[in-house]
């Protein structure tokens, strides 16, 4: 019998072997069953996205002051995109990650007053992995809803770990959380729960902790932790970085905005301790064996959050110029993508739930269309792939509905249209003029090309016209929340949720849009801010039926005992005091009987 010496490749590494003809032959079926396995296989999905960060808010993009040591190396050894959007407030963003979808066609328009309460009915990213037998966690922030059927709960994720609202320090959080970031009160599964530790310390721990378990039962994961940092408020942050950064020279990070000193401090304490908590889960992944076959996405929602360094660009949170729009986009999976890749062609957030289905394995569920395509093809380099040049639109602005050529931007190849008129208008100005840049040539924004290019400005206008009539509802209709159910048996009604009809950024006072599926009896109870300090009437409104009370002084809490909630669509609101001096509750709790 023959001997003779092979060498067999394998990812990462090859085998020099000595064996006969026939052994060789099993021996090659073995390592292609195991290839095939391997290909198989679902990969561990995890996507880390921060709120308020800055596309130059890290060592990689050129930050001098900040140190991200563990975000830096992960970069480099990710597929980078250059060009990745985002939309320039945080809920339009998510629910575009959590659809492939725009989110206009979501129902989640804005981040507050009532709008950004995704609709229930749309397919999200854990509820497709979910069913493809995926374990499902979020940990953080959703800002998608905080009641029924509009929870991260209630839309594929199987355990979740949540702040209520657009973040901790908010009208939404518990009044006894008393604005805290260190050991703050969240919602596990629904369930308030009192937790120990700095904010992203604590997801970083749940989620850990999450993926050690999916690892034990050998089930793929998808983990979605979302932080709420470096969002303000900016009062409680890890002491010892804001010490750090609070003795550091800001000046080349400022822009000349030197009143934004402190708070660019802190946030940048905050920044730091989200890069410290990347290397422990990249550590953790190491350590139980899952590096090669999980694919880790890190990116930002939205621009930073005070004017600030942004590379290469102008912009901020809110804005629809370039800094405002523009996130990171890191993907890294040893296993099969291809670490220090520069991908060019610009992509944007409707394309990540494509992109994760395809990596899982899967195409579009069938009934979803998605607007955005599967990045894979691209970070790939799949033969043959067809990569048209196509336009992306971004537009968000305050209101319940979009409104034409309103605070947009439409960015195509080189070419970037852009109106801003006032993302925090519900109405658009009428005299804001259009700009024009050639994002090449002029990634700053500086050169407007709008009188000396009047056919791309057309086409663009055209392409933003097409989307527009294809993409925004021509009326809004604002969610309902669903009350008397057994998956919620107490409902809190915040005024993240509220429709507000009376003054004040949050509104004075306000209704809350409710539906049940049957009329039944409960109990309604008013929470207030602080104690009141003289008696004052109180008017609950359920539907058209007036329930009247009093507050006594001293008291900061009144319940209304078997109260009727018709079956339907109704409105509940609930006025204390008179007149001009006349407020609504901080919260409104709804129970069962």
């Amino acid at each position: 019998m023959q001997i003779t010496t092979h060498e067999i490749t394998m990812p990462n590494r090859s085998i020099r072997t000595r064996a006969s003809g026939a052994a060789l032959r099993l021996l090659c079926c073995l390592i292609a069953l195991l290839l095939a396995s391997q290909t198989i296989a679902k990969p561990n999905i995890i996507v880390i996205i921060t709120d308020d960060q800055g596309y130059g808010d890290f060592g990689i993009t050129g930050n001098s002051v900040l140190d991200t040591p563990n975000l830096d190396r992960f970069a480099m050894q990710s597929t980078r995109f250059d060009r990745f959007y985002v939309s320039p407030v945080c809920t339009p963003t998510r629910a575009s990650l959590m659809t492939g979808r725009y989110h206009q066609r979501t129902g989640a328009v804005d981040t507050w007053k009532g709008r950004s309460m995704m609709r229930a009915g749309e397919l999200t990213l854990a509820e497709a992995l979910r069913d493809r037998g995926y374990a499902t966690g979020i940990f953080g922030k959703w800002h998608l809803g905080d009641c029924y059927p509009f929870r991260a709960m209630d839309q594929g994720f199987e355990y979740s770990i949540v702040h209520r609202g657009g973040g901790l320090g908010q009208p939404s959080e518990p009044i006894e959380n008393n604005r805290r970031y260190t050991d703050p009160i969240l919602f596990r599964n629904g369930e308030q729960v009192q937790t120990k530790g700095y904010c992203t310390d604590v997801y970083f721990d749940e989620a850990i902790g999450y993926i050690e378990k999916q690892a034990k039962a050998d089930r793929p994961f998808f983990a979605y932790i979302a932080t709420n940092a470096p969002h303000g408020p900016y009062h409680d942050v890890p002491d010892k970085l804001y010490r750090k950064y609070k003795k550091k020279d800001l000046t080349p990070i400022l822009l000349g905005n030197d009143k934004d000193a402190d708070r660019v401090a802190r946030v940048f304490a905050m920044v730091e301790n989200i890069d410290q908590n990347i290397g422990r889960l990249m550590s953790s992944l190491k350590r139980l064996g899952l590096d090669d076959n999980t694919l880790v996405l890190f990116m930002l929602d939205n621009g930073p959050n005070t004017e600030r360094y942004v590379g290469a660009m102008r912009g901020m949170k809110s804005q629809v110029h370039e800094g405002g729009v523009r996130s990171p986009l890191f993907m890294r999976w040893p296993g099969r993508i291809e670490p220090r890749q520069r991908i060019r062609q610009a992509a944007a957030h409707i394309d990540l739930m494509p992109t994760l289905l395809d990596a899982a394995g899967s195409g579009a569920p069938e009934g979803v269309e998605f607007d955005g395509r599967s990045l894979m093809p691209l970070i790939e380099g799949r033969a043959g792939v067809d990569w048209p040049e196509r336009a992306i639109v971004l537009q968000a602005h305050r209101g319940t509905s979009g409104e034409k050529f309103h605070h947009c931007t439409v960015i195509r190849g080189r070419w970037k249209m852009v109106r801003p008129s006032g993302f925090h208008h519900e109405s658009s100005k009428d005299d804001t003029p259009f700009e024009l840049y050639d994002l090449f040539a002029d990634p700053r924004e500086e050169n407007n090309r709008a009188n000396g290019e009047p056919e791309v400005l057309e086409q663009l206008k055209r392409a933003y016209l097409d989307w527009f009539a294809d993409v925004v509802p021509e009326e809004h209709i604002p969610q309902r929340i669903i009350v008397g159910t057994e998956h919620e048996p107490t409902t809190v009604l915040t005024r993240q949720d509220w429709h507000p009809t009376g003054g004040g950024s949050w509104g004075k006072t306000g209704e809350w849009l409710l539906s049940s599926e049957a009329a039944y009896r409960g109990r309604a109870t008013l929470l207030l801010h602080k104690p009141v300090e003289k008696d004052l009437p109180v008017e609950l409104m359920i539907g058209s039926k007036r329930v009247p009370g009093t507050l006594k002084k001293g008291q900061a809490r009144l319940s209304f005992d078997n109260v009727s909630f018709p079956a339907g669509d109704f409105d509940l609101s609930a006025t204390i005091g008179q007149g001009g001096q006349a407020f609504g509750p901080w919260h409104v709790e709804l129970t069962c009987e």
